[in-house]
């Protein structure tokens, strides 16, 4: 029923824009609340959710609807192949930005809009918003906050969970609205402007341009750069900035290596690229650009950087797999993940040094529970299987290494472009049905931390009872 009502926004943009087009996202829309409402007649005996009942809801919401947003760009004949349509708009939810549009300008305004405005949806998440504007009864619905949100733990900011989704949403609006009226100062239309925005939020990167954001001024670069790194920074950080608790969020470990990690990059990659640009300033706007982006898994470009030296292109490949805070719009592994391992193996090594001693693992002055130290290792086990059985699958389309690591790094961390053939001026289109099927599974995968998604396929879920 949500997606009904959101599908009002290129309905929209399709009415100031006369285009016919509309009618299709009218009549899918219409299609999606009738369902729900049909749906919501069926009442469960038991409304309280478990954390399996919590994966496997945020699961199959999440593919659903992807299913249910793909179906006007077929009807439309803007993209005429289901399976094309289903891997652009999961692109989209999971804020990937990975197309296989070779021609985003020849779309429709209105297919433009929906394009764009899937990454603010999916950028906070879909259920969370359920969560900030429905009042459920039962208990345990941080468990549906959990299963959706990034990071290796999730806790609430306030006592109610409905509060704290609130919250969330309320940053996360007022960031955007920031951003866009920064972005209309330089001369943007309305549509532009918003389409960049809600992209930047969700750190999306589908670009309303071929060209992503390589025609737009400097000026425009650096707004989108600074607002990149600012979404992909831990939401709690500016809820304890808000409520002036100005040393608790300076003190979160994991912001503090976020940046530092950002600023390592930049000059790395800055003093790599000096020489192939006209002014360092030009050097420095592209170099930050795209540290920014693949960090956050923004994925935007201002420029080709597939033809940057080795070193420079080593460096955001390694920031593919780091990826932004818990608790952000960002993708990838998450730095709080990194920092948690790295802490794991100097604590193993302080053993071997000092067996006897007692090793505890702190962060933000807080011991880390042992369970939170337990399913990061898990997860990066997880992470290692799923990446090379993707690899190796999609292999069998005969694409070299690069192309096929780099593509399954950008979809699985859904950041969008990679390098050789999925680098940042081209697609994804030229994949088989196949390895866009297993692509659309890692995004999915990537977005929902893994587990989410992968309990759909254990047979004791679908057992009543178990």
């Amino acid at each position: 029923m949500i997606e009904g009502v959101l599908f009002s926004i290129p309905c929209i943009t399709a009415l100031c824009y006369q285009e016919k087009e509309g009618f299709m996202y009218l009549g899918v829309g219409g299609f999606c609340i009738i369902i729900g409402l049909l749906m919501r007649r069926k009442k469960p005996k038991n409304d309280v959710f478990y954390l399996k009942e919590g994966c496997v809801t945020t699961s199959l919401s999440w593919i659903f609807l992807s299913f249910f947003g793909c179906i006007p760009f077929v009807l439309t004949g803007e993209i005429p192949f289901f399976i094309n349509a289903l891997f652009e708009t999961v692109s989209g939810f999971t804020t990937t930005g990975a197309s296989i549009l070779s021609d985003v300008e020849s779309l429709s305004h209105c297919s433009i809009m929906w394009r764009s405005f899937t990454h603010w949806i999916g950028g906070m998440g879909v259920l969370v918003f359920l969560l900030a504007i429905v009042p459920m009864s039962g208990g345990s619905h941080i468990n549906l906050m959990r299963a959706e949100s990034p990071g290796p733990s999730v806790g609430k900011l306030v006592p109610k969970v409905k509060q704290t989704a609130q919250i969330l949403y309320l940053i996360y609006f007022a960031l955007t609205f920031m951003l866009f009226i920064l972005l209309l100062f330089e001369g943007m239309s309305v549509f532009e402007a918003l389409n960049t925005s809600v992209a930047t939020a969700g750190t999306g990167g589908f670009g309303i341009k071929n060209d992503s954001l390589i025609s737009y001024s400097p000026y425009i670069q650096w707004v989108v750069t600074i607002f990149m790194l600012l979404f992909g920074v831990n939401f709690n950080a500016y809820y304890l900035i808000i409520f002036r608790q100005f040393s608790k969020a300076f003190k979160m470990e994991e912001v503090r290596y976020y940046f530092i990690i950002i600023g390592t990059s930049i000059l790395i990659i800055f003093l790599n690229i000096l020489h192939m640009f006209s002014s360092w300033a030009d050097a420095l706007r592209h170099s930050a650009f795209q540290v920014a982006t693949i960090i956050t898994t923004c994925g935007f470009s201002t420029c080709d950087f597939d033809l940057w030296p080795e070193t420079s292109k080593t460096i955001l490949v390694l920031l593919m797999f780091v990826g932004a805070c818990a608790g952000s719009t960002g993708g990838g592994m998450k730095v709080s993940r990194f920092v948690i391992m790295f802490k794991t193996v100097m604590k193993e090594l302080r053993g071997y040094i000092h067996p006897k001693s007692i090793q505890k693992i702190n962060m933000d002055e807080k011991p880390i529970p042992h369970e939170v130290v337990r399913s990061v290792n898990v997860y990066l086990i997880t992470f290692i299987v799923v990446f090379v059985s993707s690899v190796f699958l999609i292999s069998f389309d005969g694409n070299d290494l690069t192309t096929n690591f780099t593509a399954i790094a950008a979809t699985i961390n859904n950041i969008g472009p990679g390098l050789s053939k999925v680098g940042p001026t081209c697609n994804f289109g030229f994949f088989s049905p196949l390895s866009k099927i297993v692509m659309i599974i890692d995004m999915l995968a990537g977005r929902l931390e893994l587990f989410p998604l992968l309990i759909l396929f254990h047979p004791s879920i679908w057992r009543d009872g178990k």
